[in-house]
């Protein structure tokens, strides 16, 4: 058999909780996701994975260069990446949709890139409702929580059905071209990330009598931790000044149910897209691998968004699927051992018979997902999230790390936390506040944490590469939609204009057409 080809499936926001599969005794929301459940059904599915950084362009530097993020701050040229190293070794490489590069450098090591954002002023997230003013007021407070419900943009023109329908154009030109060569192509969507907004059809499915509230209030050991307080009355990111701690029990159902609407609606063009897939050939010897760069609160402890600890924050979805899988000769499993997705660079490596470059992290999980062992993955102390911004305060850069019973949680300036996430799965009680009795394993994670790491060295160091950075690399374009589309005849224009600027026809149909039903 030749070597395999890999899609890469990556979503934006998407929770750990919001797979069907996942029962609600295990942390599962009532959602509606058969396609990934498919997956599951037929693969590996890594039950206890974690981002490297919950926020966008972080989290994707970390995991597209097989980094941490409090190593490798950009996709600088000398930086490989996952695409520009299995391009090297004999694999064609696109892309298509959401990548949130900054400056000139939009490719990250791929050789295709046929459509996405490409600098855009709200990286691949398409305005909606469609009367707003600014280009941005949809990814930030107050139309975040205010606006979210029935989308106003038609289906066919949706990001993600135009990722789908530009990434099977691309598969049939390269098999038409170069049928023998193996392809690795990245899809990378922009929901269940806000705005959150879903066709009726998946709203109406739980708003209003259907959909749950958050599964953990303002409780707990945590809730008048810096990092929570600072969280619910952010000035900057999404929240733009208006407090979390303002918003209403109404709006908090009525953005959940928008939320699961956008899950429910990935999920069925996703499964769409895999069916034309399978019925074209081109899944005959794929990998499939489906992730996400961050969760998303969805109101959990009384926040939203991202950027937190907390297991909705930084807990993700990560589902790899192989051909065996598929054609039942080799049997579905769950992995349960914490991995992160540092681990993606080094298992598609390892998938592809490919050894990876110097200064990995992370660990090769393609013998775990086809049945077997790693003694190194076996023998690491767990999985790693870090968070280096300060987003709530001074002091509340942090890093974690999750191993099989405990997570700990240490802090620049700020107390420390740890939970034992067997027995108490939502994060309420800190087995390091003051008179607890600290289990030998937590002190041991504590100190993988702190030991050798100066905050004030690693964030000089980030701030030094991304100020060289942008010196030399500075945007050259400037996009006026939420993305671009490159024409047969090599421009890249705007692929949103008809929705953000359009030349609107007619205001009333039924006014300016005599047969148009009222």
């Amino acid at each position: 058999m030749s070597r395999p080809n890999i899609l890469f499936l990556l979503s934006d926001e998407h929770s750990y909780r919001f797979l069907s599969a996942r029962p609600s005794e295990r942390g599962g929301e009532p959602c509606h996701t058969p396609t990934l459940d498919s997956l599951i059904e037929r693969g590996a599915h890594f039950e206890t994975a974690y981002c490297q950084y919950p926020l966008c362009v972080p989290s994707r530097v970390a995991m597209l260069s097989g980094r941490p993020s409090s190593e490798c701050a950009v996709l600088a040229p000398d930086v490989p990446t996952i695409a520009s190293h299995l391009g090297e070794h004999g694999y064609a490489t696109a892309t298509a949709g959401k990548m949130h590069l900054i400056g000139s450098r939009q490719m990250a090591g791929f050789q295709h890139r046929p459509y996405g954002d490409f600098t855009a002023p709200s990286p691949a997230h398409q305005k909606d409702p469609l009367n707003l003013e600014r280009p941005r007021d949809h990814i930030f407070m107050p139309s975040v929580l205010r606006d979210p419900g029935v989308s106003d943009i038609p289906e066919s023109l949706m990001q993600e059905q135009i990722v789908t329908r530009e990434a099977i154009a691309w598969l049939r030109e390269h098999r038409h071209l170069d049928p023998d060569q193996p392809w690795f192509l990245m899809n990378s969507f922009a929901h269940p990330h806000f705005p959150m907004n879903a066709a009726r059809r998946f709203f109406d499915r739980y708003y209003p009598d259907h959909v749950t509230p958050p599964r953990i209030g303002r409780t707990g050991d945590t809730v008048d931790h810096p990092l929570t307080l600072g969280a619910l009355r952010s000035e900057s990111g999404e929240s733009q000044g208006i407090y979390l701690e303002t918003v209403t029990e109404e709006q908090t159902m009525k953005a959940r149910a928008a939320y699961f609407a956008c899950v429910d609606q990935f999920d069925e063009i996703l499964g769409d897209y895999l069916a034309i897939l399978d019925r074209d050939g081109f899944l005959d010897n794929t990998i499939i691998v489906y992730t996400s760069d961050h969760g998303e609160l969805a109101g959990e402890h009384g926040l939203w968004f991202k950027r937190s600890w907390h297991e909705a924050s930084i807990r993700v979805p990560f589902i790899i699927s192989t051909p065996e899988h598929r054609s039942g000769s080799l049997s579905a499993s769950e992995v349960t051992t914490p991995v992160d997705l540092g681990d993606l660079f080094p298992t598609f490596c390892g998938f592809v018979n490919v050894s990876p470059p110097e200064g990995l992290k992370g660990v090769d999980l393609s013998a775990v997902a086809t049945g077997g062992r790693s003694t190194e993955l076996d023998d690491r102390y767990g999985a790693i999230t870090e968070n280096l911004a300060g987003f709530a305060g001074p002091g509340t850069e942090y890093r974690s790390i999750r191993s099989e019973r405990y997570k700990v949680v240490t802090f620049r300036d700020c107390d420390d936390l740890a939970f034992d996430l067997i027995d108490d799965p939502d994060e309420q009680t800190n087995l390091l506040k003051e008179g607890s009795s600290v289990p030998s394993e937590v002190a041991r994670l504590r100190s993988s944490l702190q030991d050798g790491f100066d905050y004030d060295r690693v964030l000089e160091n980030l701030n030094q590469q991304r100020q060289t950075y942008t010196q030399a690399y500075p945007a050259t374009v400037s996009p006026k939609t939420a993305n671009q589309i490159l024409l047969g005849d090599g421009r890249l224009v705007d692929a949103d204009m008809h929705l953000e600027y359009p030349n609107v026809v007619s205001e009333r149909p039924s006014k300016d057409f005599d047969d148009w039903p009222e």
